[in-house]
């Protein structure tokens, strides 16, 4: 692998898992209480729950575009958010954490892979790279961890 490849590699590693400017996703979740994941505070639009299955079903769907052409994306807007402002259960929110951490592993999985070519168009895409849905993540991730901080703020649960 050439050094450049291998440095752009590690970088992409580095922002989809929270590094530099960006927020770590486990930061941004710690510590928030139960009874407030699904709170929308005044002024807010979403709830900590909504914002958690929003990030998680995004990252899911371009997960899989990027590695299965037999994906269908959810509805757009709809499928991805949830149906309601607060999780189930405790194990809901959880089960979203959970399945947030492993899609972001599978990704990084990919990003890493040598036998990734982050620059080939994906054959069932419109010109679209693994390169692209990579950023398109980390991106996404950031921009919706900042939102998640500020509603925590709002919630006065924000150290």
């Amino acid at each position: 692998m050439a050094a450049t490849d291998k440095a752009l590699r590690e970088h992409l590693l580095y922002v989809l898992k929270g590094g530099g400017a960006h927020l770590y996703f486990d930061a941004a979740i710690k510590n928030l209480p139960a009874t407030l994941r699904g709170k929308r505070p005044k002024g807010a639009t979403h709830s900590p729950w909504e914002i958690l299955e929003h990030m998680r079903i995004a990252q899911w769907d371009i997960l899989e575009f990027s590695r299965d052409p037999q994906h269908v994306s959810p509805e757009w807007p709809g499928g991805y958010w949830p149906k309601k402002p607060a999780p189930t259960t405790g194990a809901a929110w959880n089960q979203s954490v959970r399945v947030f951490h492993a899609d972001l592993e599978s990704m990084c999985a990919l990003v890493a892979s040598e036998s990734t070519d982050l620059f080939a168009k994906i054959p069932h895409g419109d010109g679209q790279t693994v390169l692209r849905e990579a950023l398109l993540v980390a991106d996404h991730n950031a921009y919706h961890l900042g939102e998640l901080v500020l509603v925590r703020r709002l919630l006065r649960t924000w150290e």
